[in-house]
């Protein structure tokens, strides 16, 4: 066992050295890692910041099928259903007073690294916003998207940790890009969400 970690641990900095990297095993200039979460904001994981209310397997009895989602706006956390009386906890960042809603939909679309449009509704109350900005590190959406239903709504992204527990968005619900990559790959469309307050 010794001598696997040890040749392990040879080839991992022999690979960091060829990429010029040997100084900081962290190193992503591209965000390609990080999810483009900005440097000294939580704690750097694979595909970004650490949440600061971090993911946990829960028991939670519920008569919803396994998939489902309940968003709780007012605990500030989104549970996926296991079954059996589980369910995994997310920390989320929820909309802030006046653009928080309850009700019962669907996801309806997945995207990685989601391009973003902002509604109209948004751009009048800040016309300063960009018409468009493509996926990737710096859009608002982070690393995936889930959109529910017809609604401008969606469960997505966001390189700012430092958000998620709070109210700030404007409706639509945010977790770490680590947590979110998580997630989508849990979630099918068509799962059924229920939003509480």
């Amino acid at each position: 066992m010794r001598r696997l970690f040890a040749a392990l641990s040879l080839i991992a900095g022999l690979t960091l050295a060829g990429n010029g990297a040997s100084a900081n095993p962290l190193f992503d200039p591209d965000g390609r890692y990080t999810g483009g979460a900005p440097s000294g904001r939580g704690f750097p994981g694979l595909f970004g910041s650490a949440s600061p209310i971090p993911r946990t397997t829960v028991t939670y009895p519920s008569t919803l099928p396994a998939g489902s989602l309940v968003i709780n706006t007012a605990e500030r956390r989104l549970y996926y259903i296991l079954g059996e009386g589980r369910a995994i906890r997310y920390g989320i960042g929820v909309g802030r007073i006046g653009f928080t809603w309850a009700g019962t939909t669907a996801v309806s679309e997945k995207r990685e690294w989601p391009d973003w449009v902002p509604p109209p509704q948004m751009l009048k109350r800040r016309p300063d916003l960009p018409r468009y900005m493509p996926g990737g590190p710096q859009n608002p959406l982070g690393a995936r998207a889930m959109y529910l239903g017809s609604s401008l709504y969606r469960i997505h992204g966001s390189n700012e940790p430092e958000t998620i527990g709070q109210a700030v968005s404007s409706g639509c619900f945010r977790l770490t890009n680590e947590d979110v990559i998580d997630l989508y790959n849990r979630v099918r469309v068509g799962a059924r969400v229920v939003v509480v307050r």
